[in-house]
């Protein structure tokens, strides 16, 4: 038997009943995000060697996306009939128009598929339910000629409960080419999300031609020297290519133009945009920079209705993203044509000039049939006249403010929706952001969002894949001259499969989420992925049982989610590889920490390894623990140690450090505490310590009132032991 039909083979099998409504069924259905409505009847589909696709003149695009994947895969020949009612796959939309927005219904029996779409978008994504029903193959770049064409015989019903199921990708902070979007385009539309919101402006540059003013993308899209210029810009033919690409998929781009934070790239471009035209560079280091779009002056209204003139032309959404997050107004306070402006319109802090820019840019766009949406911070700053809508990125709850205020609200919150936040704290994680909790998959699959309903105020859910950490370092870039490719596979990475959690999140109502019914079919479409080229990571062993025995010892049963793979060990407390001991049933460890499993799909695929974190619940009381120190790490003249408190520092307030020695005969002198933003000093405490193990703990407290989203913060904390370095201690942080 040859590999792909084993392959299918063992699938159907691991996963036979599990959603099958027929004992009598083979295959397994395990469609992503899951329909409203289905039943598996008796028989399966085979796919003739010629294929006949009839279809609706109206869909003569998506009829043309089917044949190209099913003669790109199947080493059939796919002919296309327009205007007719038979053939072995049949596309039409509803003639009745009684059917709701994008939903669709897919019958397929013995003798043929049927595809009935309320629009263009339903019938595209019967497509996509119907080739998930096709062995994994379907997505293959070449002929698959052994592999076993057929699909299960079912009749579904199915439709969207929310309008919008969206995702964000950051091109600003991180250029990526025009074939990655369409790519990440082509993965969205894979499991029914209509809406990318499209970052294309931020601090560290400009992405897109703007015909009126070229140096946005002459000065604003590249940073750094010349030998290690980073960026890019998409031009407008290269706008109307994607957005021509994503509207066959049923997904809409949504263009976002900063202001008037993250606007820096328009200011060193055109340094008279902001207050004090200042000429600045192009950061290659994250930051957010304190210069405004100077509200006061005509000339920056004027650049900022020509460049929303042009950005309107080139992308047909209704909708238009106008950002508007983390503005610090110092600026604003300081400028001469922003008090002017503040006299004259009657507004009483520097803050209600954001409210007063919002309004002019909301009529505007109301004018050219266009809501706008920015980050909940609009909907914070004075009073918006139009209908908005709030991507609602700091808490769940937040959509109740959108609420109150008569707006719409999306939910996008940085707790379960961020998908450049890890899902686990592993060591040896790639690099991300660390100013949130990990995000596991669990998470993100259950975020509360409520029914929808058109009078609701959260009309859906959307996800955020920002790109900021290939600027905090030189990590992830890409060595142009070896044609790497490791930002885009860090992309996907991040995405997937959190992205399928999102679709599923979006398309369904809240109350028919099962976790374990899910996690079960995510599991068959890893090898979809593979066969898609796309990079995503790969989950832990689960643990099934730990049992603590009598002589004190543990045994653990594991469990491995990913069809065709295998579970290789170690219990040593050693990291596994490829060649380690390979999993067949329950493993006896002396204490948890023995043991490190991990999940191989082949020789160069694999997860990382299941990871028990030391326990501080003892310490509960004094916060998180942010440091440990044992005697190679004491030096015997006062110096500095410098440790991460990103995420434990996640706002601003008053913190507390706790210093804890723990064991050793010797003393340890601390001196001054700093606290540091990036480079820039935050806090400052100076004191002397001498402490021992058995003494009291020592506490440093201090308080932050420039706390930033996304931004590493450190600590530093004088410490030495002259008499020598017998000491060991552990440090924890928590706000008060």
């Amino acid at each position: 038997m040859n590999k792909s039909k084993l392959r299918h083979l063992l699938a159907c099998v691991a996963f036979m009943g599990v959603c099958s409504t027929s004992a009598q069924n083979t295959l397994p259905v395990n469609i992503i995000p899951q329909p409203v409505q289905m039943e598996q009847t008796k028989g399966i589909f085979v796919l003739p060697q010629k294929i006949v696709i009839a279809y609706d003149s109206s869909l003569s695009e998506q009829a043309k996306y089917l044949q190209d994947i099913l003669a790109q895969s199947t080493a059939r020949v796919a002919v296309l009939k327009e205007g007719k009612t038979k053939g072995d796959i049949v596309l039409t939309t509803d003639a009745t128009g009684q059917m709701k927005a994008e939903s669709y219904t897919l019958s397929v029996t013995p003798k043929g598929v049927k595809i009935v779409g309320a629009d263009i978008s339903g019938a595209f994504y019967g497509i996509q339910s119907l080739l998930q029903l096709f062995p994994a193959e379907i997505y293959s770049k070449s002929w698959e000629r052994d592999t076993q064409w057929q699909a299960p015989c079912v009749e579904i019903s199915d439709a969207p409960e929310r309008p919008w199921r969206g995702m964000m990708l950051d091109v600003a902070r991180y250029f990526y080419d025009k074939e990655f979007v369409k790519k990440y385009i082509d993965m969205m539309a894979m499991y029914k999300m209509n809406k990318l919101q499209f970052h294309l402006i931020d601090d560290s540059g400009w992405r897109l031609e703007i015909k009126k003013y070229p140096r946005l993308t002459e000065v604003g899209a590249w940073a750094g020297p010349e030998e290690k210029r980073l960026g890019g810009y998409y031009t407008q033919d290269d706008i109307r290519e994607m957005v021509a690409y994503a509207k066959v998929r049923g997904v809409e781009l949504v263009p976002e133009i900063e202001f008037p934070a993250h606007i820096l790239s328009a200011v060193v471009a055109y340094p008279w945009l902001s207050c004090t035209g200042v000429q600045h560079e192009l950061p290659t280091q994250h930051f957010i920079s304190r210069d405004l779009l100077c509200a006061g002056k005509e000339t920056s209204l004027q650049f900022l209705r020509d460049v929303l003139e042009e950005t309107v032309e080139l992308f047909p959404s209704s909708y238009i993203n106008i950002g508007g997050d983390e503005a610090v107004y110092v600026r604003w306070e300081q400028c001469p044509d922003c008090q002017a402006l503040m006299k004259r319109e009657g507004l009483k802090k520097a803050s209600d000039i954001q409210g007063y820019l919002t309004n002019v840019v909301a009529k505007m766009m109301k004018e050219k049939g266009r809501t706008v949406i920015g980050w909940d911070e609009i909907i914070q700053r004075g009073k918006i006249d139009e209908p908005v809508v709030a991507l609602s990125w700091h808490h769940v709850t937040d959509s109740l403010r959108a609420t109150k205020t008569g707006h719409k609200a999306i939910l996008t919150p940085a707790s379960h929706m961020y998908l450049d936040f890890p899902e686990v704290k592993i060591p040896g994680e790639v690099q991300a952001a660390g100013w949130y909790p990990p995000i596991t998959l669990e998470k993100c699959y259950s975020m509360p969002v409520n029914d929808y309903s058109e009078q609701s105020t959260v009309i859906g859910v959307q996800g955020c894949f920002w790109s900021d950490q290939f600027i905090h370092g030189t990590v992830l870039q890409e060595i142009a001259c070896l044609n790497e490719n490791r930002s885009e596979n860090y992309a996907e990475y991040f995405t997937f499969p959190r992205l399928l959690a999102i679709s599923e999140v979006a398309w369904q109502k809240q109350s028919r989420r099962n976790w374990e019914d899910f996690r079960t079919r995510i599991g068959t479409h890893y090898e979809r992925l593979d066969y898609k080229v796309c990079h995503y990571r790969l989950p832990q062993p689960r643990i099934v049982k730990e049992e603590k025995q009598a002589d004190g010892s543990i045994n653990f049963t594991l469990a491995c989610d990913v069809p065709g793979a295998v579970i290789r060990y170690n219990t040593d407390g050693k990291y596994p590889t490829v060649r380690s001991a390979l999993y067949t049933g329950p493993i006896n460890v002396a204490k948890r920490d023995d043991l490190r499993a991990m999940i191989v799909k082949t020789n160069t695929q694999y997860s990382l390894p299941l990871y028990f974190a030391p326990d501080y619940s003892a310490y509960k009381a004094y916060g998180e623990h942010v440091f440990a120190w044992e005697p190679l790490r004491v030096q015997p003249k006062p110096s500095n140690w410098r440790f991460e408190v990103t995420g434990k520092v996640n706002d601003n307030g008053t913190y507390e450090l706790t210093v804890i020695p723990t064991r050793g005969d010797n003393s340890v002198q601390l001196g001054t505490l700093k606290l540091w933003k990036r480079n820039e000093l935050m806090a400052e405490i100076k004191a002397t310590h001498t402490v021992k193990a058995g003494d009291s703990p020592v506490t440093y407290r201090f308080t932050l009132d420039q706390f930033e989203a996304g931004t590493p913060f450190h600590i530093e904390l004088q410490g030495h032991a002259p008499q020598g370095n017998n000491t060991s201690g552990m440090m924890f942080l928590k706000k008060l």
